[in-house]
């Protein structure tokens, strides 16, 4: 059995060391790649201020950037005994390069270890999740353009209340991504600061320099303050939880429209026939279980943040070990997000729309509004208008015009989806990943 980290001379009961563990092994190589890539970022530093030799800074980092290779191509593992990632590491480096790789640890902690690592883990992650939030924007807004003359029922309280489109309708879920976008960039720069250096959460007496692996792994600034580099631990996971939230109730309410739509009282939709399945005893059924299956997940993905504060909200400052159970529901959430916003994009790309839902006769008092405007535009007062038409309603004498115009702005006769595209694009390129991509790739080719 690998020694700990920490170990002296007492051995550890196997049952206490199971408890203690938990899911670590399997959750740390979500983080392992990061792991190596702090490490590279701390060693350089290390060599600068006189704690290794150069010699042997390009030693172990041609060791660890094997390393590294090893968690692209899915051959890392966390052999049994290893408490955790960080231990993995250093014990790799130290069978493979000997006492060297024992110096590696010099001025930090595996609490402030596992603070980047968590950081470079959720910058990676926000990355690939804008990316699939863009796609999905860009699929709502094309359905939009294409459907913005196609009018359909819009509801309140769930019922029938004024004409809408799917222009608006598709146009509406578009700008919803775009605020969670706005939020989601929020959360990434508290991310985006470094807590290398913190050490336990007091600093360390080596003069460490922690501009110099601020700016070598990429971050806009560090956590300044050692000890509230340890309080951010739980705090940055519940921000970045809320953001994931925000994305996943924009796409819950979608699937829930979408399978309300494509309900046989509804009918305005059709979802595609190899998105949906059947049943064992009703030959005509096609249900939208994609849809119901992502309004689930992202239900459950809306308690993510409640869930991280009910473990973190009763702790004092400095590191307590209930933080390891935030990782248990926090990491593996980005993977079931991603696979959300990937079949929402494709259900959104391929459904099909009625064209002609309006002319039902149940839907003409969505119009009753626009009779009233009408008379109000001619000279009536609004107050006689709404009542003249109220009592051609109660005695079934209303006939809709059908013909309508809108033309504010946001209105189904002016969408201003060039707008909202505007300002997506804005908020997208003011992420600015590619400062934290090249300084990653200048670390792996060092």
């Amino acid at each position: 059995m690998a020694e700990k980290l920490w170990q002296k001379n007492t051995i550890v009961n196997s049952e206490i060391e199971r408890y203690t563990v938990g899911m670590d092994r399997e959750l740390d190589l979500f983080l392992a790649p990061y792991d190596i890539l702090g490490s590279i970022a701390h060693i350089t530093m290390l060599q600068s201020i006189g704690l290794l030799e150069e010699e042997e800074l390009k030693i172990l980092t041609t060791e660890l950037q094997n390393i590294y290779q090893t968690t692209q191509d899915g051959s890392f593992i966390i052999e049994d005994g290893v408490e955790d990632v960080h231990s993995q590491v250093e014990l790799l480096l130290t069978r493979k390069l000997g006492d060297i790789g024992k110096k590696i640890h010099s001025g930090r902690s595996r609490n402030d270890q596992v603070l980047v690592d968590l950081k470079l883990f959720m910058r990676s992650e926000i990355k690939e999740i804008v990316t699939l939030c863009d796609r999905l924007f860009k699929s709502l807004i094309a359905q939009s353009n294409n459907y913005k003359d196609i009018l359909m029922p819009g509801y309140t309280h769930l019922q029938v209340a004024m004409p809408s489109s799917f222009g608006l309708w598709f146009g509406a879920y578009a700008e919803s991504i775009v605020d969670d976008l706005t939020v989601l960039q929020g959360a990434y720069k508290v991310v985006n600061r470094n807590p290398l250096g913190s050490a336990a959460g007091y600093g360390s007496s080596f003069p460490l320099n922690r501009t110099m692996t601020t700016n070598l792994l990429g971050f806009d600034s560090m956590n300044y303050n050692v000890v509230y580099a340890q309080m951010s631990r739980g705090k940055t996971e519940r921000i970045v939880a809320t953001a994931i939230a925000s994305i996943a109730a924009t796409i819950s309410k979608l699937a829930f429209d979408a399978c309300m739509f494509n309900s046989q009282n509804f009918g305005f939709v059709k979802l595609p026939d190899e998105y949906t399945t059947g049943s064992s005893i009703m030959p005509h059924k096609k249900n939208p279980d994609v849809f119901e299956l992502t309004r689930a997940k992202c239900n459950k993905l809306q308690s993510l943040p409640y869930q991280i504060t009910l473990i973190a909200n009763n702790l004092p400052s400095g590191y307590f070990r209930d933080m390891q159970l935030i990782k248990e529901s926090f990491l593996p959430a980005f993977a079931e997000l991603k696979d959300c916003l990937i079949m929402t994009t494709e259900m959104v790309r391929l459904i099909e729309i009625k064209e002609d839902i309006i002319e039902d006769d149940k839907y003409k008092y969505a119009f009753s509004v626009e009779e009233v405007n009408r008379r109000a535009k001619e000279g009536t007062p609004f107050r006689d208008a709404y009542k003249q038409v109220g009592i051609e309603i109660e005695e079934g004498r209303f006939t809709p015009n059908k013909n309508i115009k809108h033309t504010h702005e946001g209105s189904i006769g002016n969408l201003c989806n060039d707008q909202i595209s505007k300002l997506e694009e804005e908020i997208v390129a003011g992420f600015a990943f590619e400062k934290f991509e090249k300084a990653q790739n200048q670390l792996l080719s060092k």
